[in-house]
């Protein structure tokens, strides 16, 4: 069962034309939230949407009178591809004009940049941005150069609304670090946990100051959703799960030790984070449009989804049709690779029994090929050898997130086998 709606037969007429059928976190504090990443099922309540319809391919008759696939237009030579991407599922309140300074790593290399802004559980008003090389302690180590929006200073938007900046002439390298300042009042979409070391906040209006920004720590992701960075085509990966794949290990984290980071950083292509804490597989299929499909240029995306959805007695049938429509939605956007569930030494709300008997049945589900062929089985080689619910030692904090080293570990996983199987 499970075969992506990409993969599925087409049966052929030809004498005619082809078509195939494809088979919101609460205001969080200002402060640090708690980890949410437990078995227990999603808490949103509808069903999940059912995928898509798909056009298949045009065919053609050659003049061997074979069928064939119309191929595909050879992709720009340069383009607009994600350097950067939070999925922001949170939301902050900025009651009077605050400056931001977030510092953010930014994996792709090119001379232009465009900035999408995003705003929370109410609308925003962006007064002024701008974007230079990040220093120390909130200092900018270049001109800062000033965004714009179809040709103005700032903008306006309603809740939960995406605004990207005009292009800017702005040259990167990978991995280079940037500093994007704005002016902002309002709602505005916000990381559920701290992960962005070395970010500001201050009253008022600075965005043009050079120096350190002063004003406080603040090291959420916070309205900045995606940077777009313009360069030579080529591979670019979306990583979609929860607080594993966000990147919590403490109260106070860094992205830069997330294992999609860490694969980025080993692969030198860009592998941005739609992770966000405390989500399962419905959350992440009701929010897709706005957190991963609104991305344009991925090519590769990485599914780590599920553990907590596990534990109830109907969970394994749920998270498996649930893994089957979000596949479907992806399969017209990105190539799927799919990783199985991590052990879990405990459960703080669902049976541990049935909570490790689902994932066993699911992780056997996924090596079977349930959810397709691209599978990375990262169980494998974070578990005990003696015991498949026990994590090798120190590659866990609390039974449940990876430490750092096994941060390391899972990416090189990944990237051992995006290099073999993957054609990097």
């Amino acid at each position: 069962m499970g075969m992506k709606p990409g993969w599925r037969k087409v049966v052929v007429c030809a004498s005619s034309a082809l078509l195939a059928c494809a088979g919101s976190v609460a205001d969080s504090p200002d402060g640090d939230l708690p980890p949410d990443d437990d078995s227990r099922s999603s808490t949103m309540e509808q069903n999940a949407p059912d995928a898509s319809l798909e056009v298949a391919p045009v065919l053609v008759l050659n003049d061997g009178r074979q069928v064939q696939a119309v191929p595909p237009f050879a992709p720009p030579a340069t383009s607009f591809q994600p350097g950067f991407h939070q999925a922001l599922r949170a939301s902050h309140s900025a009651g009077s004009v605050t400056t931001f300074r977030m510092r953010v790593p930014v994996a792709r290399d090119g001379g232009r940049i465009r900035v999408t802004f995003r705003s929370g559980d109410g609308s925003m008003t962006l007064v002024r941005a701008t974007v230079a090389r990040a220093g120390a302690n909130g200092a900018l180590v270049s001109t800062p150069v000033k965004l714009s929006f179809n040709g103005a200073e700032g903008f306006t938007v309603d809740a939960r609304s995406r605004k990207t900046s005009d292009p800017v002439d702005f040259p990167v390298a990978f991995r280079d670090e940037l500093a994007i300042t704005f002016e902002v009042r309002g709602a505005l979409a916000a990381s559920a946990i701290s992960a962005f070391p070395g970010s500001f906040a201050r009253a008022g209006n600075h965005a043009l100051v050079t120096g350190a920004l002063g004003g406080t720590l603040f090291d959420r992701a916070v309205g900045v959703a995606t940077v777009d960075v313009e360069g030579p085509t080529g591979r670019a990966f979306v990583a979609i799960g929860d607080s594993i794949t966000e990147g919590y290990i403490d109260t106070k984290n860094d992205t830069r030790n997330a294992w999609p980071a860490k694969v980025e950083a080993a692969l030198g292509v860009p592998v941005v984070n739609a992770g966000v804490s405390g989500q399962g597989f419905y959350d992440a299929l009701a929010l897709l449009d706005g957190e991963v499909l609104a991305l344009q240029g991925i090519t590769d995306c990485i599914v780590l989804l599920g553990t907590n959805d596990l534990g109830d007695k109907n969970s394994l049938s749920v998270i498996q049709a649930r893994m089957n429509t979000m596949l479907g939605r992806l399969a017209p956007f990105c190539r799927t690779w799919v990783s199985t569930l991590l052990p879990k030494e405990k459960s703080n709300y669902a049976p541990y029994e049935v909570v490790k008997t689902q994932r066993l049945e699911l992780n056997t589900w996924l090596r079977g090929g349930g959810a397709g062929p691209d599978i990375i089985d990262l169980e494998a080689v974070t578990r005990q050898p003696a015991n498949v619910h026990l994590f090798l030692d120190g590659l866990e904090v609390d039974g449940i997130h990876p430490s750092i080293e096994g941060h390391r570990v899972m990416a090189d996983e990944v990237a051992r086998v995006l290099r073999e199987e993957g054609g990097l």
